[in-house]
């Protein structure tokens, strides 16, 4: 690119292109940093009710335009070209939006960690966590239609709709009448270390706050224990493993 462009005017095919991806990620920062200043300034219920109004008729507007422009039809507010997929093709554009959000995850953790340390970017994965497990699990009641409080088994079934349910391999045990037993029993994270003779990540501290908030998000009544997870030692068969418990 030029040292200097004064106008829009001035760019060439492939710079027109580049400023548009970067408006769109300018789109993404600016709906998150919306979200974040309202939970900030009057809670997250109130910033969730935002987001829930907000959400749903920027997407209308957001998707009738990029149609036009594009050339794809909207049917039931879903592209007519999602819907004209086959169901493999389907599964693997969820695959893939699973596996760019986990990537995302991990070059924001080395972002902070290159330049700050381990430290720091475990603080602040574990104070994002503490955000978006409840975000995730509003959206998930939202998307199976979940009553206020649905008990365990509203638990069970939001656990299978989490992005890291795309991504690992997890299976639930009944413990008692009032109890379960979720287990991680491949994580892409630690088997990908495992594979390259690293010793687990340490992400106890993390998964205390995302499956508390996740489980108490879902039903204010469930209270999460904490089986075993690195840099606990673990069976062969799982990596971590978490008791949840409702109190009536």
């Amino acid at each position: 690119m030029p040292d200097r462009i004064d106008s829009i005017q001035d760019l060439d095919h492939e710079q027109t292109a580049r400023l548009i991806i970067d408006m769109f990620h300018r789109i993404i920062v600016h709906y998150a940093l919306w979200y974040t200043e309202i939970r900030h300034q009057m809670g997250t219920e109130k910033a969730l009710e935002a987001l829930k109004t907000a959400s749903e008729r920027g997407y209308e507007i957001q998707m009738k335009r990029l149609g036009k422009v594009l050339g794809f039809e909207m049917k039931d507010g879903i592209p007519l070209p999602m819907l004209n997929m086959s169901k493999e093709k389907l599964s693997d554009l969820m695959d893939c939006a699973a596996a760019n959000w986990i990537a995302n995850d991990g070059v924001w953790f080395q972002a902070v960690e290159f330049t700050n340390g381990m430290i720091d970017a475990k603080r602040c994965n574990d104070t994002c966590w503490a955000h978006f497990s409840p975000f995730e699990a509003w959206t998930i009641r939202r998307f199976l239609n979940l009553p206020d409080n649905p008990g365990l088994e509203g638990l069970k079934r939001a656990l299978n709709f989490r992005i890291y349910a795309r991504l690992n391999t997890q299976s639930v045990i009944d413990d008692s009448p009032n109890s379960f037993i979720f287990r991680m029993n491949e994580c892409r994270v630690q088997s990908a270390r495992k594979r390259k003779g690293l010793d687990d990540y340490p992400c106890k501290s993390g998964g205390m706050v995302e499956y508390t908030y996740f489980a108490r998000s879902i039903d204010s009544r469930i209270i999460t224990e904490c089986i075993g997870c690195p840099p606990d030692r673990h069976p062969e068969d799982w990596f971590c493993a978490w008791r949840f418990i409702l109190k009536e």
